[in-house]
């Protein structure tokens, strides 16, 4: 057989297994494990009430090779090729129609400079999922989350969000031929990321309160012909952990140290450490990073939870920090991050908004740029550096998950008090 033929036919047989990958849903409890069939449109276990995961099962793979098919696609003209979520399209579900893809992924693992010396570190480096299509780590749930709703039939999504998540749905459900509608908390969103909504062509519904009660309204409203896409959907969680196999594979597949994290409804630390386990336990790296949580001190109810020792959640009632995109006092997805945290022997700390400012500001004269609540990694960096919790030697990846155009409110208003306060 030929050169071509031969290459041809493992590309073939490559698909033939995606197709069929033995998929399905398990509720991420795991006193409990329940399984249901993949495409179900349920959202908690039936048994315990808690989220599910999504279980894919890749069959017989070799690592060496799998890295270099990753590696190879960064090369191909190919739509799914292209995206740097469904490139490792082997450890997500398979499906039989087109995905919902904008070419999300492929961002690049850029150095801080004035942020090390800032926060007094070696060796520090960012992960900026801001520069995705809509601006934010969002896109990378969308494609996946969006895929599948289109799969099931459905022909409007939703979501409650402060303003990344409805940015991306709205883009991704134009993308797929679906309506969108986005449940926002009055007034708290910033025009920035509102904007996108509306130019994308969502449904905008305001809700008086909390993003945690704009989530109940959307959960509540009994609509059942629409699809839900927060991070509670167990595909979001399957893109979104698309970010550290990219990761590795630009890490040479060679771990850091330490990956910070901004934590809201912490469905990127639950992604983040599924991807962690999924890589480990297929022999892709040899250890994982410690993954280090970072709430505002406002909207602090893991940090809270962890610093207590106690096993339940106490929910911030009223959650107030500078940091929008993670003002969230009732994260759905904890008992995943604090697993996500307990296996990479991390642990979960919280800044002020006065330190997130500060550090937001390093970022930015690195030229690198991102919106406040990205902050708080390098805000969390720096305050464990001062505790002597992580070494100055350490190699360190600090994820920022939106861009510095998502709240220029927050800047100008920023600058003008640090003006007024020259004068």
């Amino acid at each position: 057989m030929d050169e071509f033929r031969w290459e041809k036919f493992i590309f073939l047989r490559r698909m033939l297994i995606w197709m069929k990958l033995p998929s399905f849903l398990r509720c991420s409890r795991r006193d409990c494990g329940r399984t249901f069939d993949l495409h179900d449109r349920i959202l908690a276990c039936s048994e315990c009430g808690d989220l599910l995961e999504v279980v894919v099962d890749p069959g017989e793979i070799d690592p060496c090779d799998l890295k270099r098919v990753w590696k190879e696609r960064r090369t191909s003209w190919d739509e799914l090729d292209a995206s740097g979520v469904w490139r490792f399209r082997e450890f997500l579900p398979g499906y039989n129609s087109a995905v919902v893809t904008m070419g999300e992924g492929n961002v690049p693992l850029v150095r801080g400079r004035v942020a090390a010396e800032w926060a007094d570190v070696e060796d520090l480096r960012f992960k900026h999922l801001g520069w995705n299509p809509t601006g934010s780590f969002k896109d990378l749930g969308m494609t996946a989350g969006m895929t599948e709703a289109k799969y099931t039939g459905a022909t409007t999504v939703a979501c409650a969000s402060t303003g990344n998540t409805a940015a991306a749905l709205a883009a991704y459900a134009a993308r797929g031929g679906m309506k969108a509608r986005v449940y926002l908390p009055a007034g708290q969103a910033s025009a920035n990321k509102l904007a996108q909504a509306l130019d994308f062509g969502a449904e905008v519904v305001q809700i008086s309160g909390s993003f945690d009660t704009a989530l109940e309204e959307m959960l509540g409203g009994g609509d059942r012909d629409v699809y839900f896409l927060n991070s509670i959907n167990p595909f979001r969680i399957e893109g979104q952990k698309t970010a550290m196999f990219e990761l590795m594979e630009q890490c040479g597949w060679n771990p850091p140290d330490y990956l910070f994290v901004p934590g809201g409804n912490l469905g990127n630390s639950s992604a983040f450490g599924k991807a962690f386990i999924e890589l480990k336990q297929y022999g892709f790296i040899q250890r994982v990073p410690k993954m280090i949580i970072v709430q505002a001190a406002g909207a602090n109810p893991l940090a809270r939870m962890w610093r207590s020792g106690t096993t339940e959640l106490e929910i911030v009632a009223q959650p107030e920090t500078v940091a929008t995109a993670i003002r969230i006092g009732n994260p759905r997805s904890w008992r995943k991050a604090i697993e996500a945290v307990r296996f990479t022997g991390g642990t979960i700390t919280d800044v002020t908004d006065k330190e997130i400012g500060e550090a937001k500001a390093a970022i930015g004269q690195d030229g690198i740029g991102c919106e406040p609540a990205s902050a708080t990694t390098l805000a969390g960096i720096s305050k464990l550096r001062k505790s002597g919790e992580v070494p100055r030697d350490a190699s360190i990846v600090a994820v920022l998950t939106g861009h510095v155009l998502k709240d220029t409110e927050y800047i100008i208003k920023r600058h003008e008090e640090l003006s007024a306060q020259a004068v």
